[in-house]
């Protein structure tokens, strides 16, 4: 199988588990508010992510190290899948309570994520070869925000015409499109037998890695608090409805737009790879991220509100391509599962825990005065970085190929 086919392979499973996440946050964000109407139970949609996520995420990268990567690809699917069609039981009415009942279904998901993102990652970095590990990073990511594009919009819109059943029902299908997929993929068991160590000593070896690796750390860190302060989509539903006064159909075209504007600077990097420089557009990227979403906090009509939100893609995908290129040319093989559950750990847990925290300053702070202090506190955590991280600032990536 060439490269190109191998890809192809692979984004089936990426396409059908992405569509499928994408969908159902953006139903349960409805769901949730629908039934509380609380800023703060959104963001505990997040925490209930977290914990599941965070108690896997170790071992899945051990485990992805160890056992074929194709077979947990294929449960994490399964999961996903199951999780689907649980919530179209609670739409139903089938089963209640309903908020604890929908918060233990996003416990799941989060168990299924903590599978996929470590498969993937390494099964990624199997199969490309590293001269070409940067285009096919921008691809992918591209890819990938097609999906967020698609998710949140199909998911908005299909909450306002059809019901929380039907969509919940059509993200099942999209994880079944993914399961096949994975059954698809054709990656190598690891044969190192370094792997074979107890879990403990190898998730060690994992971390070690990482902690004496200034470059891989530094990244971490920048991108985990970039995201825990400047993350606003896990309280858009209330920024929907208090501050533009609309539905799930205009829920679904703001979750929709920073995807839609990393598209196309994905397919842009994809043509013309940031080799030189890297580092100093990384921080910038970051920056300019923090800025949006200041704007984003300020705004009061759709468009605008729009506008900044397709400015934030754009910048966290250049972000997300140069990162994506860092940990694949600076990982070796036998580690990638283990370091992409780390690095997981520091982008999922900030993630989740961002939504908690967007969700406790919103109900403290307000709204909109949460929203800015986090697009303010993105720009200082981007300024402490360049100060303390000399080697990603200088970084070029064509240093890494």
């Amino acid at each position: 199988m060439s490269t190109r086919q191998a890809f192809q392979t692979l984004l089936i499973y990426r396409i059908g588990v992405t569509l499928n996440y994408q969908i159902i946050m953006v139903a349960v964000g409805w769901h949730i508010y629908e039934l509380t109407n609380s800023v703060v139970s959104l963001g505990l949609v997040g925490l209930a992510e977290l914990v599941p996520y965070f108690a896997f995420a170790l071992y899945s990268g051990h485990a992805v190290d160890t056992y074929s990567r194709r077979l947990i690809a294929a449960i994490a699917c399964s999961i996903h899948i199951g999780v689907a069609f649980f919530l179209v039981a609670i739409a139903l009415n089938l089963m209640s309570p309903p908020v604890p009942l929908i918060y233990t279904a996003v416990a799941f998901l989060g168990i299924g994520r903590a599978l996929m993102r470590p498969s993937y990652t390494a099964i990624f970095g199997q199969i490309i070869p590293r001269a070409e590990l940067t285009r096919y990073t921008a691809l992918a990511s591209s890819v990938f925000q097609i999906c967020v594009v698609a998710g949140p919009g199909i998911g908005g819109l299909l909450i306002g015409f059809a019901g929380l059943s039907w969509t919940y029902c059509l993200a099942g299908l999209c994880a079944g499109v993914g399961l096949y997929g994975a059954w698809l993929i054709q990656a190598q068991k690891p044969q190192l037998s370094t792997v074979r160590a107890h879990f403990f000593t190898s998730f060690l070896e994992g971390f070690n890695y990482v902690r004496k690796h200034e470059l891989i750390l530094a990244t971490m860190a920048l991108d985990m608090f970039a995201v825990l302060l400047g993350g606003a989509v896990s309280i858009l539903p209330a920024f929907v409805k208090e501050v533009l006064h609309a539905g799930p159909e205009t829920l679904g075209i703001l979750r929709a737009s920073p995807a839609l504007a990393a598209v196309i600077t994905g397919v842009i990097l994809a043509r013309k790879p940031m080799l030189y420089n890297s580092g100093r557009y990384l921080l910038m990227s970051v920056a300019g991220f923090g800025l949006a979403i200041v704007g984003f906090g300020l705004s009061t009509e759709l468009w605008v509100a729009a506008s900044f939100l397709m400015l934030s893609g754009c910048c966290d995908s250049v972000s997300v391509v140069i990162r994506g290129s860092i940990m694949q040319l600076t990982t070796p093989d036998q580690m990638r599962g283990r370091v992409s559950a780390i690095n997981g750990i520091f982008i999922g847990s900030s993630n989740e825990l961002g939504a908690l925290e967007s969700g406790i300053a919103a109900s403290l702070m307000g709204l909109v005065p949460s929203i800015i202090f986090g697009g303010i506190a993105t720009i200082a955590v981007v300024t402490c970085t360049y100060y303390l991280a000399p080697q990603l600032r200088r970084l070029h990536i064509a240093d890494l190929s």
